[in-house]
């Protein structure tokens, strides 16, 4: 074995001085930050991991435990538990070496890039991804106390509250949802939510009704959601229990009389419940972090993310603006594996591939009755835009078995992404 002498030692240390800040430079790893760990934001610091080990990810998210909104309306019906919708990062986390920071991302510096955490510490990025998923628009409503008039479109507390709340109902009372303009969190949710309560009413409360005040005049899968409620509630009979009316938007609330104000005529319904589905914006971290424009929502380049307004930070999710696309799980899925990719090939200095996107939708009527659409989406002349031909939905009148099918799937589906998201079951 050779050995060095004390020159030679010194020499080379010299050597290695002189070169070291090169040296130090080529080693450097490259830093991502993602603020939110929902279903896009957790799934990007997964797989820019998985794809490339040597990037540093650190993923901001404020709850140590994530509520699923994707099923979590089976919790209204008793088809399904908190507990069945409750995850963690621990394992995703220790698999693929994301750094979890629990923590509130208030402030970002594009010029500086830095995120500011509600701690006080800043911490750096060479990309940035928002993920903030959405906000409500509070100002076009007087406050009001959500721990008495829930939206529960944020899954956790405000399920329980609501599920609690329609536990309390006196048989044949009536439930209210309030349906917000578009666009908004998952089209589908409020009539599936609907759906699952009127199942619910039926088996606990048959002579309860659900009231649906929509601000809309038409929604997705309509079709499907009328033949469900006429063959499994009675829907345009005298002992529906549901109805469905579009009588425009949420004027006033009072609490006290539990009474919603509703469009320009300011017509007044009561019920024993009021589920009031807030008008939605992209999360608060990307309002005032200068993402959105007037619209509420942020502008992306169609086959990165990357922001319009701010370069080298990407926005996925709920928050973006990625029509057709809606604002559902499934979509953020995609959108974060496809950024990932396009983050990657950033800090590579590398042209990515031409990306296609896809979503699946399904929505559970009942027990036995699930409906589901399903399209692949491609970029053209920076837009997104559905592939000719490729688009599905389920068809109407159906058969009984068609439809029970549909259920398993839906139930597979979830248990597919959830587990693409957090590596474990709950």
């Amino acid at each position: 074995m050779s050995h060095l002498t004390r020159r030679q030692f010194l020499s080379l240390a010299a050597i290695v001085g002189s070169f070291g800040y090169y040296v130090i430079k080529q080693e450097t790893r490259k830093k991502v930050v993602i603020i939110g760990g929902g279903a896009s934001g957790v799934i990007a610091a997964k797989y820019i991991r998985k794809s490339n080990s040597s990037i540093d990810v650190t993923l901001i998210e404020q709850n140590k435990h994530y509520y699923t909104c994707f099923m979590s309306n089976e919790v209204l019906s008793g088809m399904r538990t908190m507990q069945s919708i409750k995850y963690n990062y621990e394992h995703v986390s220790r698999e693929y070496g994301i750094n979890m920071l629990y923590n509130t991302a208030i402030a970002i510096d594009p010029i500086a890039k830095t995120v500011r955490l509600q701690n006080g510490d800043s911490i750096a990025y060479d990309r940035l991804i928002v993920s903030p998923g959405i906000d409500f628009k509070w100002k076009s409503l007087k406050p009001y106390d959500t721990n008495i008039i829930p939206h529960a479109w944020k899954a956790g507390t405000q399920t329980v509250i609501l599920r609690q709340q329609l536990e309390a109902m006196k048989n044949g009372e009536t439930a209210i949802i309030t349906v917000p303009p578009k666009p908004f969190r998952c089209p589908t949710a409020p009539y599936e939510r609907a759906s699952q309560i009127a199942y619910y009413f039926k088996h606990h409360k048959p002579k309860s009704k659900v009231l649906i005040l929509d601000a809309n005049a038409t929604f997705s899968k309509q079709a499907l959601f009328f033949e469900a409620w006429q063959k499994l509630y009675g829907y345009g009979t005298d002992k529906s229990i549901i109805e469905w009316h579009n009588v425009g938007t949420v004027q006033a609330v009072n609490i006290e009389k539990k009474r919603v104000t509703m469009g320009d005529f300011e017509d007044e319904y009561t019920g024993a419940v009021l589920n009031i589905i807030p008008p939605q914006t992209a999360g608060k971290i990307a309002i005032e972090s200068g993402l959105t424009d007037n619209s509420g929502w942020c502008p992306i380049h169609p086959k990165t993310f990357e922001s319009r307004l701010h370069k080298e930070i990407h926005v996925i999710g709920d928050a973006c603006m990625a029509h057709p696309m809606p604002k559902s799980a499934h979509s953020a899925n995609s959108q974060a594996k496809i950024c990932a990719e396009a983050v990657i090939s950033a800090l590579q200095e590398k042209e990515m591939a031409k990306p296609s996107y896809n979503n699946t939708c399904y929505s559970i009527a009942g027990k036995e009755f699930a409906m589901s659409v399903t399209t692949i989406y491609h970029v053209n002349n920076e837009k997104i835009q559905v592939y000719k031909n490729a688009t599905g939905q389920s068809p109407l009148n159906a058969s009984v078995e068609y439809r029970k099918s549909e259920v398993a799937y839906a139930y597979s589906w979830y248990n597919n992404i959830t587990q693409d998201m957090f590596n474990s079951t709950p």
